[in-house]
This record gives C-alpha cells, structure tokens and sequence, in this order.
C-alpha cells in the first residue's frame, strides 16, 4: 500500500504562519526517508488555522528540500485562477523537477459554476505538463474525473460517508489512479491519541460552529468546559477520524482502503505541535510498512 501526504501547513495556537510554513517544509524532508510516496500541499485563504495561500510557492520550497518523493498541490482552488496561469505555473516546477510534480485542483473557492470548462482548458494546456489530479468529496466529482481522464482523490476527511460510491464510480471506468485522503492521528498509546485527538475535534467543532481559530494547544483542551454544541459536532467529525495506537490504526486503514478499492492513502495529520505531527507519520510508516491490500494502486 501507498502512503502519501497532505499536508495543510496548521498554525499552532501562540505560532505564527512562518512557523507553520516552516514546519511543512521540515516534515517533507522528514518524511521523504520514511517511504511516504507523494507529499502535497493544502490552498486555504482568510484561515487563522491554515497558512498555505500559494500551494504552488510551498511546493517549490518542498521540491527543494526533498530529492525523490513526488510533491503537488493538493489543491489549487481552480475557480480563483485562469487556467492558463495555472498551467503555467506548474509546467514550469515540472520542468525544473521533472518526474516528481503533481497538479492536484478542487472547485472550492469561488463560483464553480464553469469548473468543468476550466477543467478541461487546463487540460489542454498540459500536454507535457505533470499529471492532473481531480480532488472531490462526492460521487459527481469521481464522475467529472472519469469523464475527462484524471487522476482522482477523494476526500475522506471531509464526507467520508460517499467515499465507497464516489470510488466505485471512478473504478468502473478502470483509471489506473485513484488514491483516498485520510485525516489520521497515531500515537504510541491510546491515551496520547485521545489527547492530541479531542484538541483536533475542539478546533474542529469550533470552526463548525463559526470560530476560525489555529490549533489548540492540548493541555488547554484538557481543561476546556466543552458546550453541548461542540459536543455534538465533535461526535459527527470524529467519523472522518481515524487514531489511535499504530495496530489500532493500520486495522482502520486497511479497511479504509480495502472498502474504497484503493492501494494508495493520501494521509492528512493535524497537531499542536509539529513533533507529534512527525511522530504519527513515522508511527504509521512503520505500522503500514507491510499491510495487506486487494488492490495495487
């Protein structure tokens, strides 16, 4: 099984945006040793939580700190952009890294009305370009995939509900690559998983609920009187969360892909501090090193 990274540069509570830029430029470069098969970068605008805003700036930095490991956009929000800028821009980190470049887009950010338009114009323009990856979150995104050719990823993270269908469409057409997003949290014991766990579903509830906030510092979290709100939208994002200790964890993933069809996990991993975030990478490196899968990617 692959695994592979998407990585969304979080701004840790009493950090800055530099700091996290900073961090998702180190973890690459940490991971890269450990076998992980891609690395991509998150696009987010006016987030106190996320600093990645130039997907394809963060992907230089990474390209340049890394030597092996393919590295992209997971993704350019396309409907901000003219595809012939996009194009552009990408053709050239292709050029000066050939044969490590991924161009992954999504059709949040602005109107979408004309996302396939500018889909398939992008399209054209990549005729030796790196690969296009469609990222989407419902059967109707692994459809407009199909129909046009590319590559595929589905959001787990965010509708892990419509996974199983959206993949199930995209293999029926028998594209050769289809990967699923996972957001995952290892830990060497159960408690520290539930830890680092609760302060990711307390930012995440919170910004559910309209507090766009960076990420908490756990050992505040421990201490916080949660409102039943927060509870309750804790419970619901706690389905898009797979923690745990490295055994507890593999099991849930081989499911995961298995039930998806797929043979490579794109691995979305969100703490505090930026230690921990390498600790569950190299946590689940090892614990995935040799898991089974029906399918080979």
């Amino acid at each position: 099984m692959l695994l592979s990274v998407l990585d969304q540069s979080p701004v840790p509570e009493g950090g800055t945006r530099a700091d996290a830029l900073r961090a998702t430029v180190g973890l690459a470069a940490a991971v890269e040793p450990l076998g992980y098969h891609r690395f991509w970068v998150a696009e987010h605008h006016g987030s106190a939580a996320f600093a990645g805003t130039a997907p394809e700036i963060t992907a230089g930095g990474v390209l340049a700190a890394t030597s092996s490991m393919r590295v992209g956009s997971g993704g350019v929000l396309l409907p901000r952009y003219q595809p012939a800028k996009v194009a552009e821009v990408f053709t050239v980190l292709s050029a000066l890294y050939p044969g490590r470049v991924d161009l992954g887009v999504g059709r949040a950010g602005g109107p979408a009305g004309d996302f396939p338009q500018k889909l398939v114009e992008l399209l054209a323009r990549l005729p030796q370009g790196p690969p296009l990856w469609l990222l989407g979150a419902s059967p109707g995104s692994a459809e407009l995939a199909v129909e046009l050719g590319t590559a595929y990823c589905f959001a787990h993270f965010l509708n892990p509900g419509s996974g199983v269908e959206a993949m199930a469409r995209y293999r029926a057409s028998a594209r050769p690559r289809g990967a699923v997003a996972v957001r995952v949290l290892v830990a060497d014991t159960e408690a520290e998983a539930r830890r680092l766990s609760r302060a990711l579903l307390l930012w995440r509830a919170r910004r559910d609920l309209g507090h766009d906030e960076p990420i908490p510092d756990p050992d505040r979290v421990a201490a916080h009187v949660w409102s039943e709100r927060e509870r309750d939208r804790a419970a619901v994002n706690a389905h898009a969360l797979v923690s745990g200790t490295p055994e507890q964890v593999r099991a849930h993933l081989v499911e995961v892909a298995n039930g998806h069809g797929v043979g490579e996990l794109v691995v979305n991993t969100l703490t505090h501090d930026p230690a921990d975030r390498l600790r569950s990478y190299r946590l689940l490196a090892d614990a995935m090193a040799d898991a089974p899968t029906a399918v080979t990617g």
